[in-house]
């Protein structure tokens, strides 16, 4: 058996694994790779890498979240010289590039690699971009690779900061090792110990779990994030099939498989748990109660009472460096338990805020907490290319300054109290609160300056969770405004950071407690929650909710009961009332694509139209519409008004589809008028089965002001229009004053009133590519060399490229498959063939147009030459309004919040 333990670096590492041809990476979906075909397919990466002009030290990201694709980059990079740095994409698209141009400034013009796959999602931001698979075709293998000192950076992984200020730990080739020695050490691992890793590869977490087995000499399973998070008792089953005997996950998940087991356990002879040694249980704090109730649930199954292990590490430290071996025997009436004792060569020491050491792994014993600080051969010497955050981040004699709050017990045993530095964990990730307090801030129901995220952790909760603290920027007693503002700030932190908050309290402004320079002491605010002090805040905030969506209403029958559950599990909630609409509780444009799929998976369906989910939002006209059966429809049940919001007594605006037909753009708008103005959204014919297309401009504009005088039979109106809804809108408001109403707001989102010429300029392949643009299955980089690939094929052809390269995970995301992608474009492309003969004429009162960046020229050229001939068709002059965003993104998560702020502006002024 070959011995790791001697290697100094990386390349000796895989070097020695390589020798044992039996050990390797069993990739769930995918191979096995014996860390030899490991090792030579690195070694045709080197080549690739070199052959590009790729030399020893340069900064190399690897954009890939495949784990087997991934550590062939990262091994290829290693055994190059060149530096890899792990990225993933965050979970709001929008903020993808920029945060590719923060590392290009910070890491030097790195390249980037990628999947083939993955390769139509990177933005274009300058800088050079090379597959996988290209550098994997190398002519040959090096004739000699690379020789690294110990001391030489090896990789650099990224802090989970705010997009702009994410900070590169520098890791060297003998931080790694000693931390793998160590681990070692401390859980007595050997060749034996098969790992099962699930946590995504841009984390520390999962470079440990791949060297630490081949340090070991052991073979190792590696799954994506995906396939436990979507299934949590696919974890145990992988233990089970893969005798695996080490694994690690935060807390949450003992939760969730603690949920799942409540409903519905596996049978004994599809789990069987008896081969696992340790389960280390780090990332976010581990809940003894989670536990216990974890532990107890898998006896049966088993699992020894002694697997847990509790521990502390960080991205400085390679992962975890403390571990607790005593949990099981000491610590299982605690509500959380001590962290443990350091590896081999890890130092600890507490101290006050004067830099006074209270305790020590030398002199341990001191209760008084303290800021944790480490010191050791495994810890980062600091932060590539920032000089003040290293020099931050480190006392005067060299220890690491961890952030954490904590002491020492006599035993040399490390108790976390809290934290130093504003973050909140969630599901083990890290996340900031001034970067979501810095767009909630932005919002018009908020006052500038009076808003403070913060974690809480309510009993039995299995991790940590968001609390914002706010203060009303009006009248704190008009309910209506706060009511708005507490949607608002729901719906801007799902679509920043991808979860809901679980408390949203407004209060005043001596309830959000400052230091000296006038920061929030966040510190406080939990320390509020958990004493009290903020209970009344929160039952109002309760209380004003429930007037507007109005009380609980228990679902009924078996139907609506199931329904209710799955409406749960998507907004992650506890009780969802049978008469509720899903939007009213927070449901975004994502959370109804989700939606549908549980709904079809829950209830065996093949297809719940997205119009269903849209015209019938609530439980119970869900149940009744699922009831009656999805085979019916036609024309003749087609029905283009989706209510997306329904509260308030201002003038309903109705808004116009762009040119694809659907409405899912104004999901997230809709929400910012809760309690202002009903909002609705007109969705075109064709999506539903039996429906066909309009057959003309004049039929569709009819069939639109019909269905508007159904909701609202009388004026004043107030209509809208994006991109080729805005053409629409304005004939809309045209026949309404042709009929004698008042129509007192046309709003046209970024459109001339002249379509005729764009639409003859688009063909099949403009509109299919449009399409695939707008539901992100390309990139707009891609626009150019798809237009020439496709045009000379056939159409079908063209469709099947498209989806056949699209990322995977969206398509899954969309539930798209080729037919109902083929379906859309044909949809789309009759409503470019009703916009070929339209010619505007007549006039209407005046209309607000929005305009940002167009799709092609400046927005100077789009204004002068396009925009203003609006004021052709018009009685009176026109106002011509500036928002951020590009044509397909004003609307996107990242710019939505500062579009309704305008958007509601203008309707106030135009409707008094």
């Amino acid at each position: 058996m070959p011995d790791q333990r001697h290697a100094s670096t990386l390349p000796q590492l895989l070097e020695r694994a390589a020798r044992d041809t039996t050990q390797g990476i069993a990739f769930i979906g995918g191979p096995f790779l014996s860390y030899a075909e490991l090792r030579e397919c690195a070694c045709r990466i080197a080549q690739g890498l070199w052959e590009r002009g790729t030399a020893p030290g340069d900064r190399v990201l690897i954009a890939a979240g495949d784990p087997e694709i991934f550590f062939r980059a990262f091994w290829g990079c290693v055994l190059a010289g060149a530096v890899p740095c792990p990225v993933a994409p965050p979970a709001d698209p929008a903020r993808w590039r920029a945060r590719l141009e923060h590392l290009r400034t910070l890491l030097g013009d790195p390249l980037v690699i990628v999947s083939k796959t993955a390769h139509g999602e990177l933005p274009e931001v300058g800088l050079r971009s090379v597959t996988v698979e290209e550098l994997s075709h190398a002519t040959a293998e090096p004739d000699q690779l690379h020789v690294p000192a110990p001391d030489d950076l090896t990789l650099l992984m990224l802090t989970s900061g705010s997009t702009g200020s994410s900070k590169a730990v520098r890791l060297t080739h003998a931080n790694l090792l000693a931390a793998q020695a160590g681990k070692a050490g401390a859980l007595e691992l050997g060749p034996d110990d098969t790992s099962l890793n699930w946590i995504s590869v841009d984390h520390i977490a999962a470079i440990e779990a791949h060297l630490l087995p081949m340090f070991n000499g052991a073979a190792q399973i590696m799954a994506v994030p995906a396939t436990v998070l979507g299934d949590p008792v696919e974890f145990l089953r992988l233990l089970t099939a893969h005798r695996v005997s080490v694994t690690f996950t935060p807390n949450f998940l003992f939760g969730q498989i603690n949920q799942a087991f409540a409903g519905r356990p596996p049978s004994r002879q599809e789990v069987d748990l008896s081969q696992v040694r340790h389960i280390i249980s780090g990332g976010e704090a581990t809940v003894t109660a989670t536990v216990r109730a974890f532990l107890d649930t898998l006896a049966p199954y088993g699992l020894r009472g002694d697997v847990i292990v509790p521990a502390f590490g960080m991205t400085e430290t390679c992962a975890g460096s403390v571990f607790n071996r005593d949990f099981a025997t000491r610590d299982l009436e605690t509500e959380f338990p001590p962290l443990g004792r350091p590896v081999r060569g890890l130092r600890i020491r507490v101290t006050d805020d004067d830099g006074t050491v209270l305790a020590s792994t030398d002199r341990p014993g001191a209760a008084e907490p303290g800021e944790v600080q480490l010191h050791g051969p495994m810890v980062s010497g600091g932060y590539f290319g920032d000089a003040r955050a290293t020099a931050q981040a480190f006392t005067a004699d060299g220890w690491f300054r961890t952030g954490d709050l904590g002491h020492l017990d006599s035993d040399g045993r490390l108790t976390l109290v809290g934290r130093s530095k504003d973050s909140i964990i969630v599901s083990g990730v890290n996340y900031y609160s001034h970067d979501l307090e810095a767009v909630l801030d932005e919002l018009d129901g908020v006052k500038r300056g009076h808003v403070a995220a913060f974690p809480i952790r309510p009993e039995g909760a299995d991790t940590e969770q968001l609390a914002i603290a706010f203060v009303p920027a009006g009248d704190p007693a008009d309910e209506i405004a706060v009511y708005r503002a507490i949607v608002a700030i729901r719906s801007s932190t799902v679509m920043h950071w991808g979860f809901r908050p679980q408390l949203i309290l407004p209060v005043a402004e001596d309830q959000i407690p400052r230091g000296n320079l006038g920061k929030p002491q966040r510190s406080r605010l939990r320390a509020a929650v958990e004493n009290g002090s903020l209970d009344e805040a929160a039952r109002r905030s309760d209380e004003i909710s429930t007037r507007f969506l109005g009380g609980h209403m228990a679902p009924d029958g078996e139907v609506e009961t199931a329904l209710a559950e799955v409406y749960a599990r998507v907004l992650d909630t506890k009780a969802v009332s049978a008469t509720a609409s899903f939007f009213d509780l927070g449901g975004t444009s994502l959370d109804v694509l989700r939606l549908k799929l549980e709904i079809q998976a829950a209830f065996g369906i093949e297809d719940v139209p997205m119009s269903t989910l849209l015209q019938a939002p609530t439980v119970r006209a869900l149940a009744g519409r699922l009831t009656a059966g999805q085979g019916a429809g036609g024309d003749a049940t087609y029905d283009p008004l989706v209510p997306l919001q329904v509260t308030g007594d201002g003038t309903p605006l109705f808004c116009v589809h762009p040119g694809l037909g659907e409405v899912l753009v104004f999901v997230n708008l809709a929400k910012y008028f809760t309690g202002e103005r009903p909002f609705y959204a007109l969705r075109a014919r064709g999506f539903g089965q039996g429906e066909t297309h309009f057959g003309s401009f004049d039929d569709m504009v009819s069939t639109y002001v019909q269905a508007i005088r159904r909701a609202q039979p009388s004026g004043p109106y107030a209509v809208a229009g994006y991109s080729y809804g805005g053409a629409v809108a304005f004939e809309i408001a045209k026949r309404l004053e042709a009929d004698g109403d008042k129509v007192d707001f046309v709003g046209v989102f970024n459109l001339p009133p002249r379509i005729s010429d764009r639409m003859n300029e688009i063909t099949f392949t403009d509109g299919a590519i449009n399409l695939a643009l707008f539901l992100e299955l390309i990139d707009a980089t891609d626009i150019e060399r798809l237009t020439a690939t496709l045009r000379p094929l056939p159409e079908a052809d063209q469709l099947a490229h498209l989806i056949d390269h699209a990322p995977k995970r969206r398509l899954t995301e969309l539930d798209l498959t080729l037919e109902r992608f083929a379906d859309w474009v044909h949809l789309a492309q009759s409503m470019v063939h009703l916009g070929r003969d339209y010619e505007p004429s007549g006039s209407v009162g005046r209309v607000r147009v929005f305009y940002c960046t167009p799709l092609r020229g400046t927005k100077k050229e789009w204004l002068d030459h396009q925009l203003s001939h609006w004021d052709e068709f018009t009685r009176a002059p026109n106002t011509y309004i500036e928002v951020d965003g590009e044509h397909y993104t004003l609307m996107g998560p990242q710019h939505v919040h500062t579009f309704q702020a305008t958007l509601r502006h203008e309707l106030a002024r135009a409707l008094g």
